[in-house]
This record gives structure tokens, C-alpha cells and sequence, in this order.
């Protein structure tokens, strides 16, 4: 089960890689990957993943490599389970609802109904709550 990941600071990182203990401690297999050692044909046949991006400028993905990973995988997501987590630094959450009522509109289930968010450093609360992520999208 893939969480696919871009992080700047580690802060997204650390969130994909507590998702990836829940996966694994629900006895699924999770490949936890930055964004860079996967490509949007390596999901096409995976029915359940998860997908995380802090946010940037404006309350905007990663314009480098996420968006365009994003926008190439938007076409091939619908009928799917997503989660969708990352940090952000300021602002409310806004990239986040904009992603869930992006993969939404595409067609894809966003498990909760909303992206899992975590300001600046996961905590031990916030690490907590991507390990129940990930056990929870290992269930799907």
C-alpha cells in the first residue's frame, strides 16, 4: 500500500512514515516513497493509497514535483480510497480542502472526507493520529 509523499522541512515526511507504522501494524505492506521514486502508472492498479504534501505559497501544492505527479494521476483515481495528509506553517487549510474537492471531483473517495493536517512538527498527538490513518486505510 503506497503513501506517496513530498516534503520540504521532514515535517511531511515524519506524518507518511507514522501513516506507513499503521499500515504495517494493521499486517498490510506499506511502501512509503517520496514523490521522486514513484511514478502515477505505479498506482493505476492500486485501489487504496495515500498521498502527502505540505502546504506551499499561497495554500498550494508542491509546484515542482507534486502538482504534476497530482495532475497526472488525477485522470486514474476515480472509484479509489485516498488519504490525504501534510503540514503547513500558516494559513487554515485551505490547499488541503482544495486537494479533497480536487481527488473528489476526480472521482476518488477521500477516506474521512478530509485531509489530515498537522501544524509545523507532528507531535506525538498528531503522529498518533497518522498511525489511526494509516491502520484506517489499511482496512479499505
Amino acid at each position: 500500500m503506497y503513501v506517496v509523499y513530498w516534503s520540504q522541512s521532514g515535517n511531511t515526511q515524519a506524518m507518511a512514515e507514522a501513516i506507513g507504522e499503521g499500515i504495517t501494524a494493521a499486517g498490510k505492506e506499506a511502501k512509503v516513497v517520496h514523490v521522486s521514486e514513484v511514478s502515477a502508472a505505479d498506482l493505476a492498479e492500486e485501489k487504496v493509497f495515500a498521498l502527502g504534501c505540505p502546504a506551499m505559497g499561497a495554500e498550494v501544492l508542491d509546484e515542482g514535483e507534486m502538482e504534476p505527479f497530482v495532475a497526472e494521476l488525477e485522470g486514474n483515481v476515480n472509484g479509489k480510497v485516498i488519504a490525504l495528509f501534510g503540514s503547513y506553517d500558516w494559513g487554515d487549510g485551505q490547499w488541503m480542502r482544495d486537494w479533497t474537492e480536487r481527488m473528489e471531483g476526480a472521482g476518488a473517495k477521500v477516506l474521512n472526507g478530509e485531509g489530515l493536517i498537522c501544524h509545523l512538527t507532528p507531535d506525538d498527538v498528531s503522529l498518533a493520529e497518522c498511525k489511526a490513518l494509516g491502520e484506517q486505510l489499511a482496512a479499505q
